[in-house]
């Protein structure tokens, strides 16, 4: 049983609680979160101990940690985690500074623990059978890439604040999936952005809609589109458009159950409501990924430099955005 300490027990830590628990090579030991109360309810949910400090939770009683904890915190426990000798599993993105997440990177240099960062769209079943067809050549040379990833409503303004705008928030998903699906590194990004519909957005010098258009060094294409508002459901759908044809992982609901009648020809369910409902399969199999690299001694299935390119294209998209020039990417 790999043993770990979590950091974070928010809504999102508090499903990793959840899925830690319940995972049969895997122990919940120890919860640590600024606010006791939450540490406590997630600990005693599972038989966990609650940590006061951090360096309580790097206990002899853990082997390895889950950082769901907000993201000014997560250099700091990345680091302390992996000098205390813990394997780390970390949610994105690993800083909203790139100057940051270099100094953390020259840090991990002198340990030598696994550290995978938790971009859990390349565990979804449905993206993933797309890239391995994709990739299997069922569709001929890849052409491409469309991402479309569309909130149901935007968060509050406190979380905008502190959130890096949209780009290093929400988009950073999409970079990642991006450099995933397409198989090799983007070397240009020209970005398009709006504040369309919601004033805090605008507010902070933020935006609620965004598009971005991408070019690898061969010249295959990425067109990436988000929106912090999507009235029907949680919309998430990635296609590739290849020489001989097209695969595409389209939106989930409840039930594929359809009802026709005279007064509409089509009702469904709505989509699912957000992001823990719609990728609650990879969320479990992103801590499978994990633990068996761990076991086994491997390379994590997304690293740390995954974390940092994926940051990397997101500066260069809100670079883009400010200057109106499409940006040379340089990692």
């Amino acid at each position: 049983m790999l043993r770990f300490a979590l950091f974070g027990a928010g809504r999102i830590g508090r499903m990793h609680a959840d899925n830690l628990a319940a995972h049969p090579r895997a122990a919940l030991a120890a919860v640590y979160d600024v606010s006791a109360e939450a540490a406590r309810a997630a600990a005693e949910k599972h038989g966990a101990r609650v940590a006061d400090t951090v360096e309580s939770a790097l206990g002899d009683d853990v082997d390895a940690v889950l950082i769901a904890s907000s993201t000014d915190t997560h250099v700091e426990l990345i680091t302390a985690a992996a000098k205390a000798g813990k394997a780390v599993l970390c949610e994105k993105p690993i800083d909203l500074d790139i100057a940051r997440v270099e100094a953390c990177k020259r840090d991990l240099e002198t340990t030598s623990v696994p550290v995978m960062i938790g971009f859990n769209r390349r565990f979804d079943p449905h993206h993933r059978k797309v890239r391995e067809g994709a990739h299997a050549g069922r569709i001929g040379a890849i052409e491409q890439v469309v991402i479309t990833s569309r909130d149901p409503g935007p968060p509050p303004k406190a979380y905008l604040a502190v959130s890096g705008g949209l780009y290093r928030d929400m988009m950073i998903h999409d970079f990642d999936l991006a450099r995933f699906v397409l198989g090799e590194e983007i070397v240009q990004v020209s970005a398009f952005g709006s504040a369309l519909f919601d004033n805090n957005a605008r507010d902070l010098g933020d935006v609620d809609s965004a598009m971005v258009l991408m070019r690898t060094q061969s010249g295959k294409l990425c067109h990436i589109n988000c929106s912090r508002r999507a009235v029907y459901g949680y919309d998430q759908r990635l296609e590739v458009h290849g020489s001989t044809g097209l695969l595409k992982s389209e939106n989930l609901r409840e039930t594929t159950v359809e009802q026709w009648g005279g007064e509409h020809t089509e009702c469904r369910d709505p989509l699912l409501h957000f992001f823990i409902e719609r990728y609650t399969r990879a969320y479990v199999a992103e801590i499978d990924a994990f633990v068996d690299a761990v076991e086994s001694g491997f390379e994590p299935p997304v690293t740390f430099e995954d974390g940092r390119r994926a940051l990397i294209l997101a500066d260069a998209a809100w670079e883009s955005l400010k200057t109106g020039k499409a940006i040379d990417i340089a990692y």
